[in-house]
């Protein structure tokens, strides 16, 4: 065969000396780039997805939940008022403060062991999500107390008494059937906090700010507070809604107004530096919250209770009503408490037809003067009507207690 002379192109893949240097080898070193950032970011996801996990699982093992109220009620299902009753969509969430004296409560005195409910308030919480309305049911009020099954398994008698012995004598399982008895409104959901739960929880948030009218110097209650505008955290701040003879007129009243005003300021705050929105600030809210109460089965989860929260969260500041079921002196011992009739009725019936009841600022009366033109001794104005629903003494949470001042 003859050798073939032709010339042929060069097959030396070497680039010229003027070529852009790395041009042929970008390719590959791009997809080795795309691969780590892509092997990263895979880090990343997994990371955080187990970080997630951990803290929802800490934080669903804080919450406590009370299955012996659960089963205590179920077993009276047939006394409790139906589930269909009211609107449909509606909740109501009995709030229960605990004086309960053990474990780290012990150092505010008492018997150990012992408890009543020192502070109550419904909470309702309308179908639209609204509106809601707080009301706090006076711990000294006569009520009928139904027959409640007690700690060592006997049973009480039903009898009239003062409504926050219902707690000491069947705990909460008591108390939530004398409220469905006395309301006709069914609770489907309650949430117990204690003294130490409280501090827990106000510290979370930095402190609530209150408007202190007049000095206070309560050994006590351990309060030591200048007149005006400041914020309480903790101890200062238990001892500010606990408080009694040495503030104002020391009746239950003024301190029923107080809490309602504490509450108004917490929501305030909550909303204001948008808590709910920033994690960092969002995750020892929700520990102390899930560390500090203790809730029946339908709310004692993570989940259920951010739910809550976001339903909460929705609902304006304007249109978070707080008021004091309608009392008087009890007629058998001024002090005692006794409900006003038909306010008292007229106003548990708005809540089960899931409609807010009209509210006016308190009246401020020097201490010792009577109600104000217009309204009975419990601040209630009488309804033109019968059927007519009348004005309750409130406040709204968006109103800013020094402001009154």
């Amino acid at each position: 065969m003859a050798e073939d002379d032709t010339e042929h192109p060069p097959t030396d893949r070497t680039p010229p000396e003027n070529a852009p240097p790395g041009r042929p080898g970008r390719p590959r070193r791009r997809r080795r780039w795309l691969m780590i950032t892509a092997g990263v970011v895979a880090f990343l996801l997994v990371a955080t997805g187990v970080l997630l996990w951990i803290a929802y699982r800490k934080l669903d093992g804080n919450i406590r939940t009370d299955s012996a109220t659960d089963r205590l009620l179920a077993k009276l299902e047939a006394e409790r008022p139906s589930r269909s009753a009211g609107a449909d969509g509606a909740e109501n969430i009995l709030l229960i403060g605990s004086d309960d004296r053990s474990g780290a409560n012990s150092s505010y005195g008492g018997e150990a062991g012992t408890q009543r409910s020192d502070t109550t308030i419904l909470l309702h919480l309308a179908a639209d999500r609204k509106h809601a309305t707080a009301v706090s049911i006076p711990r000294d009020v006569m009520v009928t107390v139904p027959s409640c099954e007690k700690p060592d398994g006997s049973r009480s008698k039903p009898g009239t008494m003062q409504f926050n012995w219902a707690f000491e004598l069947g705990g909460p399982a008591c108390s939530i059937r004398t409220v469905e008895q006395l309301s006709g409104i069914r609770i489907d959901h309650y949430v117990i906090l204690d003294f130490s739960g409280f501090k827990t929880m106000v510290d979370a948030i930095g402190g609530v700010e209150v408007c202190v009218p007049q000095a206070i110097h309560d050994k006590d209650a351990k309060l030591d507070l200048p007149a005006g505008r400041q914020v309480l955290h903790g101890e200062q701040a238990l001892g500010y809604v606990r408080a009694r003879e040495s503030l104002g007129d020391g009746s239950d009243t003024q301190r029923m107004g107080r809490q309602q005003q504490f509450l108004a300021s917490l929501i305030r705050k909550v909303q204001s530096q948008g808590v709910l929105l920033n994690p960092a600030k969002l995750w020892p809210v929700l520990d102390a919250a899930t560390s500090s109460v203790k809730a029946d089965g339908g709310l004692s989860s993570l989940g259920a209770l951010y739910d809550l929260t976001q339903d909460l969260r929705g609902i304006p500041s304007r249109d978070v009503v707080f008021l004091t079921a309608p009392r008087r002196p009890y007629r058998y011992d001024s002090d005692r408490d006794e409900f006003v009739q038909p306010q008292t009725t007229q106003l548990f019936d708005a809540l089960r037809a899931d409609r807010p009841p009209a509210v006016r600022p308190p009246a401020v009366r020097p201490p010792g003067a009577g109600a104000s033109p217009g309204a009975g001794s419990d601040g209630v104005t009488a309804s033109p009507s019968a059927g007519a629903s009348p004005t309750f003494e409130g406040r709204t949470a968006d109103v800013d207690a020094c402001a009154q001042h």
